[in-house]
This record gives structure tokens, sequence and C-alpha cells, in this order.
């Protein structure tokens, strides 16, 4: 057995290999000690069973943690009646009675670990009046030195406790980031489902129409010119229901098809202007002559800067924020910079920013996103116009 294997195994059977290490001493020191004048008074095959009853029953204690602490202080409860010298003797009992004490004090209900104690002090009691050499001072020695094992016990479980909770904390949050990453998909899809439907989708359709109201115009010599577009009119057909089998995957199955026209960067101010109504002062300026975008970039655009704006407003706790779309060079540029707290970087944002950056690289543009040295964040993009 390798050394990683044997240190898990050491770590979980310590204490038992403990247990059965002062069972062997108490054994071993009853039968050397045998009517000794301070030794245990047997019989020897009584004293040998009871030792068992109040060393075994510690070894079932993950199965049966209150019923083997109880079983062993009535066991020895019960001996103190036959031979009370037996547990008064050797030194290795008395470290039972406190290793009782502090498994009792680990008890995670309050009550139990309580009661515990007391049970403890009360089998205490049971032998030192069943000891013939039994004094007053033993008994309040061992109830001192019983409530401090407790006290340790119960500080020993009180972290445990807390390391439990902070794991079952972590799992939970775990848990539950996943089913918001789960969501942020699902929602996403569902979005990316909109707009298939409503950007492709309506250009197909158009170029489909188109190229069948060409094939009717032509000559009737022109036979080649019309089974060329009637491929093209077919493909487009077959396109279409392709799309909407993909769009009817994508999209989540309680929502209803989405008719309303996408959003633009021509509805950039009213983007703006709810950001401001919802407490986040934002600066917007459009630089250079805007120019006509095709459907898919300018809808990309327009969801970025309201990715930048969300996470400003929500998530960053911004004081202000500044929109910049800039045209220049067969580009528009956008920028979404605020002063909030700057934390994480592009590859480790929100679930929004993968989406957005997946929209940005199928168009063939670029994003930058991370904290801005002067502090805040910074969302930009460049997308090219053609």
């Amino acid at each position: 057995m390798g050394a990683n294997r044997r240190w898990p195994l050491a770590r979980r059977f310590w204490f038992d290999a403990l247990i059965l290490a002062g069972m062997g001493v108490w054994l071993a020191d009853t039968v050397f000690s045998l009517h000794h004048p301070d030794g245990p008074q047997g019989p020897l095959w009584f004293d040998v069973l009871a030792i068992l009853a109040f060393t075994v029953p510690l070894l079932a204690r993950r199965r049966f943690p209150l019923g083997a602490l109880l079983a062993v202080g009535v066991a020895i409860a019960a001996g103190s009646f036959v031979d009370a010298r037996l547990l008064s003797h050797p030194f290795v009992s008395f470290l039972f009675g406190l290793a009782i004490c502090v498994l009792f004090g680990m008890r995670p209900a309050r009550l139990q670990s309580v009661a515990g104690l007391a049970f403890t002090i009360g089998v205490a009691a049971i032998v030192t009046l069943n000891d013939p050499k039994g004094k007053v001072g033993d008994f309040i020695f061992d109830v001192v030195a019983f409530s401090v094992a407790w006290i340790i016990g119960f500080a020993v479980g009180g972290k445990f406790r807390e390391v439990d909770e902070a794991r079952e904390r972590a799992a939970r949050a775990e848990r539950e980031r996943e089913e918001r990453a789960r969501l942020a998909v699902s929602d996403e899809r569902a979005r990316i489902a909109r707009e298939l439907h409503d950007v492709v989708g309506h250009s197909v359709s158009v170029m489909t129409v188109q190229a069948s109201a060409v094939r009717r115009t032509l000559e009737p010599d022109q036979e080649k010119e019309r089974e060329a577009l009637l491929v093209v009119e077919q493909t487009g057909r077959e396109a279409l229901a392709e799309m909407r089998r993909v769009v009817g995957v994508l999209r989540r199955p309680e929502e209803a098809p989405a008719l309303a026209p996408q959003p633009s960067l021509e509805h950039l101010d009213r983007l703006v202007e709810s950001a401001r109504e919802a407490g986040l002062p934002v600066e917007l300026r459009v630089e250079g002559k805007p120019e006509q975008l095709s459907a898919g970039v300018d809808l990309t655009a327009y969801r970025l800067v309201q990715e930048g704006l969300t996470n400003a407003l929500k998530h960053a706790r911004a004081q202000q924020a500044e929109v910049v779309v800039r045209y220049t060079d067969g580009l528009v540029e956008l920028t979404v910079s605020d002063d909030g707290r700057g934390g994480g970087d592009g590859d480790k944002g929100g679930h929004g920013l993968v989406g957005i950056r997946e929209r940005i690289s199928v168009y063939g543009g670029e994003l930058e996103a991370g904290p801005r040295p002067e502090g805040g964040y910074r969302l930009s993009a460049k997308l090219p116009i053609a």
C-alpha cells in the first residue's frame, strides 16, 4: 500500500488504533495486578469481559455516535457494582473517561452534548460510591477533569461544524453558479433564436422572393437563367426550413416566436436613457459619420453597449459611465467604460460577456475587456462595417 493511501487511512482510524492500544494496556495491567491491594479484585473472567464492554462499543461510534457512548457509560456503571477497583486503579481507565467526555462535547446537538456531560459525571459518582477506597476529593477531581475535556470537545466540534457549514455553503454556491450558467446559456440560445428568426430569416426570405420574381420576368428562351434562379429559389426555401428547425431547437419550449423588430444602434439613445433612469449617469458620444451597418453587425454592436451598461449598473456599482461610438476606416468602434469596481478580465467575465465575445468573433471583430489603469472597467470592440 502506497504512502498516498496510508495517510487517509491513518487520519480516519488513528483514534480507533488508540482505543485498541488502550484496551490492550488495560487488559495487561489487569492481569498483572489482579488481587494487588490497590488493583482490581476480580474475578479475572469478569474483568476481561468488562474491559471489552467498556472499550469495544467506542469502535462503533461512527455508526452509533450517541448509542456507543451511552453503552460504554452504562457498562461502566454496572461493572462498578462487581469490581469498582477495575475502574479506579489503572490510569488508562481515566483516559477513556476523558475521551468519552470529548466525544460528548463534540456532539452537534447542544442538548445532547450537555446531557452527555451530566451522564458522564453521574457514572463517575456511581463508580466513586462503589469503590471501597473512593474519596470525595477523587470525585471532585474527576468532575473538573471531565468538564475540561468536555469543553475541549465542544470547541473542537464547533470548529468542525464551521468547516462543514463552509463546505456546504461552497457546494450550494457552486450549484447556484451552475444554475445561473445554465439559465444564461438558455437565455442566450433564446436570444440567438430570435435574431436568427428576424435577421437571417428575413434576409433569406427576401432573397428567395426576389429570385422567384426575377425568374418570372425572364424571356422564354432564357432557360439556363431560369434554371439557375430556380435553384436559388429552392435552395433559399430549404435554407429557411432548416433555419426554422434550428430556431426550434434553440428556442425554449415555452417561448413564443419573437416578432418584434430587433434593436440597433439607432435605438442607442433609448438604451442610454433607460440606464440614466435606473440611476447611472451615462455620457453618449458618436464620432465620425454614421454608416449603414448590416443587421447582424448592428445588433451585435447594440448588444455590446447593452452588456457594458448592464454590468456597470448591476455588478460594478459604478457612479458614472461613458459610451463612445466611433465610425472610422471601415470600422465601427464601441467603448463602454465606467468607474466601478473593475475586477476580472475578458476571459473571466460573466456569461453575458462570453456571448458577446462569440457574437463579435462571428463577424470578424475584436473585443477587449478589463479593468482600467485609473480604476473602473472598460469594454471595447471593433466591428467591420462591410
